[in-house]
């Protein structure tokens, strides 16, 4: 018998205001750890101020993932041969997406998105920015062209979410879809999803 697959996801958390789509996507793999072989996390400064401003704690430290330093390019993952599956990166700032559509890998983060394009892996950027300069367009075109996935923080409302962490799991549901993990999550269709009137 065959045995279903485990992924292995790198998740990448920058400094754009958002921290709650970072902490809802690491809640949310936790759970789903029986899907996944590895995940890994890198974080830079400005991600881990922002988290503690926004959010209170430094909640970040707690997960049981294995952290990387943002200038550790032995990671596994900077490398294509360790054969990571997908990379999210949750929330992507717009220097983040700049660097990663000019081809300037000058952290981790940014290798690592390389090398996912290169391999022709998934690679999920969770944007937050509004609004949008032609620049931040064209670098997403780029990216796109590349590869890559764009899936801008814009949450949905149908399902009716009763507070920001299950708002930002409208957002944070979608993505973890598009990396092919299995979750339990409102379908549109699906029982209750009728809207209210």
């Amino acid at each position: 018998m065959n045995q279903k697959k485990k992924y292995k996801i790198v998740v990448a958390v920058t400094g754009a205001s958002g921290s709650v789509y970072a902490k809802v996507l690491l809640d949310k793999l936790q759970k789903a750890s029986e899907q996944l072989e590895t995940v890994a996390i890198v974080m830079s400064d400005n991600a881990k101020d922002v988290w503690k401003h926004e959010l209170k704690s430094d909640s970040y430290t707690s997960y049981p993932f294995t952290n990387y330093s943002k200038t550790d390019f032995n990671a596994p993952f900077a490398s294509g041969s360790s054969k990571f599956d997908c990379m999210i990166i949750c929330p992507c700032s717009m220097g983040t997406l700049a660097r990663i559509a000019s081809g300037i890998s000058n952290d981790l983060i940014t290798r690592a998105a390389d090398v996912m394009l290169k391999e022709r892996r998934k690679l999920i950027l969770i944007t937050r920015d509004t609004p949008l300069s032609l620049i931040h367009i064209n670098n997403m075109k780029t990216v796109t062209e590349a590869g890559g996935i764009i899936c801008p923080a814009s949450p949905s409302f149908y399902s009716g979410p009763a507070d920001f962490e299950a708002l930002a799991a409208t957002v944070v549901d979608r993505v973890i879809d598009i990396a092919g993990i299995e979750i339990d999550t409102y379908r549109w269709g699906g029982e209750g999803s009728r809207l209210k009137k």
